[in-house]
């Protein structure tokens, strides 16, 4: 089994991995030298009737409903191909910005389409990795031989900025072909300019890599996109604690900040401080928690990394550091149980719409083998009842059967997909992207300073829109 980077990018239709959908994917496998092997792949996905793009998105990816209609296929097919990809043994999947954003619109596409949501992540020697960390982690502590643009005086890490200021080909940005080829090329010369951080990020890409680099109250170096760019994205944090919930998540305490809110005040102030934002917060002091995955590929190193160039560079106190680290340890039994009170229970409600439940449990045994089959099944197989064990999973059944094989319809079911679809064009509660009143409202504002092209181009999917409109009475 030889290994191999499926370097991979979606367009979709906005920004939210749970609700909307993709409209194209694409991919270009390499060897871990970054060569390319075999074909790219290049695919466009056929939304279904209750799925609304945002109009934003639509100027950024440049779809037309046309491209969708004449070269989209189903979303069962689309994610079958995609798959296959994905899951060959041996496999990196590899993006930019791809585990917070392209990894979840994989797995609740998989998810809906009767996938194991994980399996292709791990299963084979399989694994995924995410360049955007890496690039963050250069431009913080290795930015020698790249360089970095700036917006208004802050650095600026996206794809099409980075490939112009480096003289990378970049022919069309947003088009995900050409996203993936710049993906590779940045990849590329991050590895040609730094290749000892380059080759070990990639070693973190494995869980037991991260978790050999830590020991609970022991400070690390830590970069990450929830620190901002003028922090360079990094600071010196102490991991604390397991979250009691999550297994896989760390609780670390961001060394730069004042740590003495966690044995000053109550579990209760803290929570609600902690998921409150940071302008909203007054002269209370933000609280300096933040989670560590050790299943996403996160940038962590020793302290060791920091040379003294780096942290006069970064303005880093570290000795401050030290002294916050110190505190800590001195107050552990204050702050200990206090830790599990605040994690202990999810601070956000969860969706009550069955397509954005993925994270309510994994699918059981039984219902796996069950899922199986619906996706070997005929179209004409798939009525009936299947007896899952899951609640999701039935109505799953029906609008999967609904979007990718409607002739499994019967009569009855037919205006119940209708009913359903015109629930969700018009009422927002139902979970979809958008509806057709605020399609129309997002579309007339952006019209208003549209460029010939974009204004054809949001005209085409008004005239999409208008299409439903009528289709269901609305």
């Amino acid at each position: 089994m030889t290994p191999t980077i499926f370097w991979y990018d979606y367009e979709t239709t906005g920004i939210s991995p749970r609700c909307d959908r993709p409209l194209q994917v694409a991919g270009i496998r390499t060897n871990e030298a970054l060569e390319e092997v075999g074909e790219p792949l290049n695919l466009y996905c056929r939304p279904s009737d209750d799925i609304l793009p945002h109009p934003a998105a639509c100027l950024v990816t440049g779809i037309t409903p046309a491209t969708l209609e004449r070269q989209g296929l189903c979303e069962a097919h689309f994610m079958t191909r995609l798959h296959a990809e994905l899951a060959q043994p041996g496999t990196c999947t590899a993006g930019y910005n791809s585990i917070r954003f392209d990894d979840e619109v994989t797995r609740h596409g998989l998810y809906r389409t009767f996938f194991d949501p994980y399996a292709r992540e791990w299963q084979g020697g399989n694994s995924r990795w995410d360049l955007i960390d890496l690039v963050r982690a250069a431009y913080a502590l290795r930015p020698e031989g790249l360089v970095w643009p700036q917006d208004d005086g802050r650095v600026s890490l996206k794809l099409e900025r980075l490939s112009v200021a480096n003289g990378l080909e970049h022919l069309q940005a947003h088009d995900a072909l050409s996203d993936v080829r710049a993906t590779i090329a940045l990849a590329r010369l991050v590895r040609d300019r730094q290749p000892r951080l380059y080759d070990y990020l990639y070693r973190l890409r494995r869980k037991q890599q991260v978790l050999e680099q830590i020991q609970l109250l022991k400070p690390f170096v830590h970069v990450s996109g929830r620190f901002s760019a003028a922090r360079h994205f990094l600071s010196v944090v102490l991991p604390l604690a397991w979250h009691p919930v999550n297994r896989n998540a760390l609780i670390v305490c961001d060394l730069q900040a004042d740590p003495s809110p966690l044995w000053r005040e109550s579990a209760q102030t803290l929570r609600k401080r902690l998921y409150t934002r940071r302008d909203e917060l007054g002269d209370e002091l933000p609280v300096p928690l933040k989670l560590i995955h050790v299943n996403r590929c996160p940038v962590i190193a020793p302290m060791g990394v920091l040379r003294q160039e780096d942290i006069q560079r970064l303005e880093l106190d570290v000795d401050g550091c030290h002294r916050n680290a110190e505190s800590l340890r001195a107050h552990q039994p204050d702050w200990q149980d206090r830790l599990e009170e605040i994690y202990r229970e999810d601070p956000v409600p969860g969706p009550d719409d069955t397509e954005q439940l993925l994270y309510d449990g994994f699918i059981g045994d039984r219902d796996r083998r069950l899922c199986e089959r619906v996706r070997n099944a005929q179209p004409h197989e798939l009525a009936g009842q299947w007896g899952f064990a899951d609640p999701r999973l039935a109505e799953l059944l029906f609008r999967y059967r609904a979007r990718n094989f409607p002739e499994s319809l019967s009569a009855e079911e037919r205006q119940q997909w209708w009913a359903f679809c015109r629930r969700r064009l018009s009422e927002p509660e139902c979970g979809a992207p958008n509806t057709l009143e605020r399609f129309e409202a997002q579309a007339g504002q952006l019209l208003e300073g549209a460029s010939a092209d974009q204004a054809n181009l949001l005209r085409q999917w008004q005239a999409h829109a208008e299409q439903l409109r009528i289709r269901y009475g609305l």
